[in-house]
C-alpha cells in the first residue's frame, strides 16, 4: 500500500493480523515476562491497520495469556474524514467485546478549535503520554511513602467493570504546608475530570479511581477525601477508589480513571457521528455501511 498500511480498509487490516498472528505473538513472547500484570494494545482506530488489526490481536492475546488485556484506542477527530469515523465505530464495537476494557483517547480533546489534528500532534501526543504513563506507573517504586498507595491492583479492579474507560489529568502549584492545599487537591481533581479527560464530557461512569500525585508532605488528606466524595457524586458511581502517588515535586497532580463510560455524552456523540458518516456514504460503496449498521452496535450500548 505504498507505505500507507492497508489503505484504510479495516477488513484487510483484520485479515492481515489474523494471518500473521503467530508471527506477532512469537515476537511479543520474549517481552511478556512472568511479572506482567496486564497487556495493552495501542491503536489508532481511524485507519485500517489499527482499527482492523487491534481487535484481532487483543483476541489472540486473550487466548494465550492469563492476564487482563486492555485496548488503548485513539478516536479520530471530527475533521478526519468519513472513512475514519466509520472505521472507528466498527472497531470500537469489536474492541469492547474482545478486550477486558477499552481506554479511549480523543484526538479532539486537547487541540484548539482552529488547529488541525496534524498541526496539534505534538500537544496531543504529550497529553496522551502523560496520562497513560502515570496510569502504567501505578505501583512502581517511587520516592516517598504514601498514606494509601495506588498500585496496579487498584487500576485492574477499577477497569474490571469492562466496557469503555477514560483517563484524566491536571496539576497545580502546591504550598509546602498540606493544610494550605485542601482547595488545591479538590481543584486539580475537578479539572482532571471537567477539562482534562481523554474523552471530554465522559463523566457518567460505573467505577472510578483517583490518585493524588505529589510530595506526601504537601498532599492534604482532607482535600483528597473531599475530592473523592465529589467524584462519587459527579460520576454517579459508588465504586470510587482513591490513593496517593508519591513524587518529588512542588506541584500536586490528579490522575483520574473512569470506567464504564459507555453511556456518556461523548461516546454517544461519536457513535452518532459515525452513523452519520455511514448514512452519507455513496450508494455504490455500501460494504462499510452494511458492516457498521447492525443490531450488535445498538445492543452494545
Amino acid at each position: 500500500m505504498s507505505g500507507h498500511g492497508v489503505g484504510g480498509d479495516n477488513e484487510l487490516g483484520a485479515d492481515v493480523m489474523d494471518e500473521d498472528a503467530v508471527e506477532v505473538l512469537d515476537a511479543l513472547a520474549p517481552k511478556v515476562t512472568a511479572d506482567a500484570e496486564a497487556l495493552f494494545v495501542v491503536a489508532g482506530l481511524g485507519g485500517g491497520t489499527g482499527s482492523g488489526g487491534a481487535p484481532v490481536l487483543v483476541r489472540e492475546l486473550q487466548r494465550v495469556y492469563d492476564v487482563p488485556v486492555y485496548a488503548l484506542g485513539i478516536l479520530p477527530g471530527r475533521d478526519e474524514g468519513a472513512m475514519q469515523q466509520v472505521n472507528a465505530g466498527r472497531s470500537l464495537k469489536t474492541l469492547v467485546r474482545e478486550a477486558d476494557a477499552a481506554i479511549l483517547l480523543d484526538n479532539d480533546a486537547w487541540r484548539s478549535a482552529d488547529e488541525s489534528v496534524q498541526g496539534g500532534y505534538a500537544q496531543i501526543n504529550a497529553a496522551m503520554a502523560k496520562r497513560v504513563g502515570l496510569l502504567l506507573a501505578a505501583g512502581e517504586a517511587v520516592e516517598g511513602v504514601a498514606e494509601s498507595v495506588v498500585d496496579t491492583s487498584e487500576v485492574i479492579n477499577t477497569l474490571r467493570t469492562g466496557g469503555i474507560a477514560a483517563v484524566g489529568f491536571a496539576s497545580a502549584p502546591a504550598a509546602e504546608d498540606a493544610e494550605e492545599n485542601v482547595t488545591t487537591v479538590t481543584s486539580v481533581v475537578r479539572s482532571a475530570v471537567m477539562t482534562g479527560l481523554s474523552l471530554p464530557n465522559a463523566t457518567d461512569a460505573d467505577a472510578a479511581l483517583v490518585a493524588i500525585a505529589g510530595d506526601p508532605d504537601r498532599i492534604s488528606r482532607k482535600g483528597a477525601e473531599k475530592a473523592r466524595k465529589w467524584l462519587q457524586e459527579e460520576t454517579g458511581s459508588m465504586q470510587v477508589r482513591g490513593g496517593d502517588f508519591p513524587l518529588d515535586s512542588e506541584r500536586i497532580a490528579a490522575l483520574v480513571l473512569l470506567a464504564g463510560v459507555e453511556r456518556s455524552q461523548r461516546v454517544e456523540a461519536f457513535l452518532e457521528r459515525a452513523r452519520q458518516a455511514v448514512r452519507d456514504a455513496p450508494a455504490e460503496t455500501p460494504d462499510p455501511a452494511d458492516a457498521f449498521l447492525n443490531e450488535d452496535l445498538d445492543d452494545l450500548l
